[in-house]
């Protein structure tokens, strides 16, 4: 089973970082059922 490591930021005015981490977690899933995904939604302090 893959691991798949999500380290999003946000995307300005329309996701935040936990949206774009849930986003392509799904996309991922979608394409590779059995992988482990982690998402770290980050940001970048500025």
């Amino acid at each position: 089973m893959p691991t798949v490591l999500i380290a999003s930021d946000k995307f300005k005015g329309s996701l935040s970082a936990a949206e774009v981490a849930d986003a392509v977690g799904a996309g991922v899933r979608s394409v590779l059922p059995s992988a482990r995904v982690v998402a770290v939604p980050v940001a970048d302090g500025g």
